[in-house]
Parts: C-alpha cells; sequence; structure tokens
C-alpha cells in the first residue's frame, strides 16, 4: 500500500460519500409530527426512537436495538454533548419541550452528529488498519511519516510531525486528530 492509496481513501469526499451522507440521509428521513415533547417520559421514548431508527439504517444496517438500551445510549450522547456546553440532560428536554434551541430536532441532530462522528472515525481507523502492514516496522513508520507530512498542517498542535514512530504501531491519537481536523475543517460536519 501507498500513501498515496491511504489518502485517496481518507479524502473528504470519500469519506463524505461512504459515510457521511448515508447518516445525513438517515438523520432527514426521520419526521417529526413536532418539535416539542409533553413530559420527560415522551423526551426519552423520542429520542429513544429516533436512536433506534438511525442504528438501525446507519450502524447495524438492519440490525435491531432494544429500546430501553436505544433510550439510554440516546441520553449518554445528549448528556455529554450538553455538559460539553454546560447544560445536562434536564436542559435538553427543557429545550425539547418548549421548543427553545431548536426543540426536539435540534436534539436528534445532536445524536446524528454524534453517530456519525464515531462512524467516521471507525471508518479512518479501518483505513489506517487496512493501509498500514502491522508486521513491519519500517513501512508503519515510512507510511504514518508521509501522511503526517502531508496531514500535519490540519492536526492538532499536540501531534509530533516529527516523530512518526512514535504513532507507527498505536495511530489512535493520530486518528483522533485526523477526525478532530476533519469536524473543523469539512463541510460534512456542518449542520444544515
Amino acid at each position: 500500500m501507498t500513501i498515496a492509496t491511504l489518502l485517496g481513501a481518507l479524502n473528504e469526499r470519500t469519506i463524505a460519500r461512504d459515510v457521511a451522507i448515508p447518516h445525513d440521509e438517515t438523520r432527514m428521513r426521520f419526521s417529526l409530527s413536532s418539535n416539542t415533547v409533553g413530559s420527560i417520559d415522551e423526551f426519552f421514548a423520542r429520542i429513544g426512537e429516533y436512536y433506534s431508527h438511525h442504528h438501525s439504517l446507519c450502524v447495524s444496517k438492519g440490525g435491531k436495538i432494544s429500546p430501553s438500551e436505544a433510550r439510554s445510549l440516546a441520553k449518554e450522547i445528549v448528556e455529554r454533548e450538553y455538559r460539553r456546553h454546560r447544560g445536562n440532560i434536564v436542559s435538553a428536554f427543557n429545550n425539547a419541550h418548549d421548543g427553545t434551541n431548536g426543540g426536539l430536532r435540534a436534539v436528534l441532530d445532536i445524536i446524528a452528529e454524534s453517530l456519525k462522528a464515531q462512524a467516521v472515525e471507525n471508518y479512518v481507523r479501518d483505513v489506517f488498519d487496512s493501509h498500514v502492514a502491522p508486521d513491519s516496522w519500517e513501512q508503519q513508520v515510512q507510511i504514518i511519516g508521509e501522511f503526517v507530512a502531508s496531514c500535519g498542517p490540519y492536526l492538532s498542535s499536540e501531534i509530533r510531525v516529527d516523530q512518526p514512530e512514535r504513532y507507527a504501531r498505536n495511530y489512535e491519537e493520530l486518528i483522533r486528530a485526523y477526525v478532530e481536523a476533519l469536524k473543523s475543517t469539512s463541510s460534512m460536519f456542518r449542520r444544515l
């Protein structure tokens, strides 16, 4: 494998076509009869229904998830995102109840974006795994070095571009930095 095939597989358009667009289309296919909910139980039911819908179409490709697990995973995503903005699951419920800050639609968008970001990260990890030979230290250092040289300006300043051997055997930090760079520069992570 060469750096050209690795970079081709990690091209923003390729990722958008193969990963991001199906997630966006899945989000658009879920219709809401109302952008508000009447109770916390209805809120949990709706975000669980949405998680199950999205998971079935994009994550498990037809597989099912139990309603309680879907609610739990949806709550976890929403809680995590709202905490990043000094809120919590109650803040999300209040937005969905009152229709403020985008209402229920915005909460479902958070779930969709989180699932999409995880799918992109999984895709990038798979591309690295299929392009970096696990049994050749020299090839690992070479291809990681070429990747960092090519993408270094877009990566976090914490990535040591002068030390590709640091990421040759364990490129998780590099993958996360690349996905974060995509999130900040790519239109595939911008909401409509």
